[in-house]
């Protein structure tokens, strides 16, 4: 999960919509390999908007996105979603796991999607739930999963396709102070092995244990990009702005 360089690159980006003000201003953005970093602000702000360039999921009326390497705002629907089960993974506020399919199969789909032979889908799965402390679920179904063990779940099926970005949206959002505890530490395990993370949300909290970096976006424009020292789980303000 390691790697080198800039995995998102956004340059000049806007966005508005219909009857609306302008969800994106003039946003540029760079994440580098190996960084974890908290997009936040409030219901409203664009972060959200944010996410959905970075995943493919919209396009810009102007300027550029990039990430690994892949020019995500050119590309037309089949190559976004080829480009969402490659070359990043999602993780949602509400898991997104399919009810009908037990553990297991839930986190080999994405696998088996991009050509994938079955045995060695199941093969990386089973990793993946070893290493993620949820094995011995891989039988189990969803509902019968508390938040934290359903979320842990969809961390293992974004990672299956060991994407070089993870996307987290509210991860926590959704989960009892408890099962919100597991999923930082969760976090912080695959930021501390490598993992490049982006992480949008309005929880301060979560900003401040999960993030080596917050980028605050008001009205649609980044307000402020803040690096931190991480020190056993909790984030100092160096006190340094990174310019824009």
């Amino acid at each position: 999960m390691t790697g080198t360089g800039p995995v998102i690159e956004m340059d000049g980006v806007n966005r508005h919509f219909v009857d609306g003000p302008a969800a994106l201003r003039d946003v540029s953005l760079t994440v580098q390999a190996g960084e974890a970093v908290a997009i936040l602000g409030p219901s409203g702000s664009g972060k959200s908007t944010l996410l959905n360039m970075v995943a493919g999921l919209d396009r810009p009326d102007s300027g550029t996105v990039t990430v690994a390497g892949v020019r995500v705002d050119r590309l037309d629907e089949t190559g976004a979603a080829r480009y969402r089960r490659t070359r990043i993974g999602m993780v949602f506020q509400f898991f997104n796991l399919l009810d009908d399919l037990n553990v297991l199969d839930n986190v080999v789909l994405p696998a088996e999607m991009t050509g994938v032979a079955r045995g060695e889908a199941r093969r990386r799965a089973n990793g993946l739930l070893e290493t993620l402390g949820i094995a011995k679920h891989a039988r189990a179904y969803p509902g019968r999963l508390s938040g934290g063990e359903r979320q842990r779940v969809a961390v293992a099926r974004a990672l299956m396709n060991r994407p070089p970005l993870l996307l987290a949206d509210e991860p926590t959002g959704a989960l009892d102070s408890a099962s919100g505890e597991e999923v930082r530490a969760l976090l912080r395990e695959l930021h501390a092995d490598g993992q490049t993370i982006v992480v949008v949300t309005h929880d301060e909290s979560l900003a401040e244990s999960c993030a080596t970096r917050t980028v605050r976006i008001v009205d649609g424009r980044i307000a402020s990009d803040v690096r931190h020292d991480v020190r056993h789980g909790n984030l100092s303000d160096t006190g340094a702005e990174v310019a824009r």
